[in-house]
């Protein structure tokens, strides 16, 4: 059955990006923490050197997934992804298409009426698969609708002590997650909890 899966590094206190939406330090264990390389494929191929937990976790979470969840936010930082996203097909979820899109070629699609219906198109696309999800907005609009099913997050071992955090705008707090898989990277810890449904 196909999961809704948030994907996100964090700083260790709770930051996806710096005031400027920079997000190099919370990324910096994709390159430089080890020597396994990893190519990601789609239009914006990147070339990643993990450590070896690192990237058994990297490939055990992403050949699982068969489409992506996001908002326009990240959408926009990621300039697209060249219009293919690595994951397979993009979901963005954004008031109003924008200009120059959706662009012939590209597996990047916009849904306007809400995340719910996002999590419908997605799930479909994916094939069976997961879904993953980026960008702190949307995985909050998921928490907060109950549609998230698990959290994987990669605490980076940074501080970045201001930005965009990740758990900012929840509703029907505490949440209780489930047991946590933790493995140990270099400069990175990767957590993935299950997220219990109410």
């Amino acid at each position: 059955m196909s999961k809704v899966v948030a994907i996100m590094s964090m700083s260790l206190d709770g930051f996806v990006a710096d005031p400027d939406d920079g997000v190099g330090e919370v990324f910096d264990w994709y390159s430089g923490s080890g020597d396994v390389v990893i190519e990601t494929g789609g239009s914006d191929s990147m070339t990643f050197s993990m450590s070896a937990p690192s990237a058994q976790h990297f490939r055990d979470l992403t050949s699982r997934l068969g489409a992506v969840l996001t908002g326009r936010r990240t959408f926009e930082v990621a300039q697209g992804w060249g219009g293919n996203h690595a994951w397979g097909p993009a979901f963005v979820v954004t008031h109003e298409v924008p200009a120059g899109w959706p662009r012939p070629g590209s597996t990047v699609h916009f849904v306007t009426d809400g995340i719910a219906n996002a999590v419908e198109q997605a799930k479909a696309a994916a094939g069976g698969k997961d879904v993953g999800v980026h960008g702190a907005d949307t995985i909050q609009q998921l928490l907060n609708a109950g549609l998230l099913d698990e959290l994987s997050i990669d605490v980076a071992a940074v501080l970045l002590g201001s930005g965009v955090r990740l758990f900012d705008h929840l509703v029907g707090t505490p949440a209780v997650l489930g047991d946590p898989t933790v493995t140990q990277g270099v400069g990175v810890t990767h957590l993935r909890y299950p997220v219990r449904k109410k």
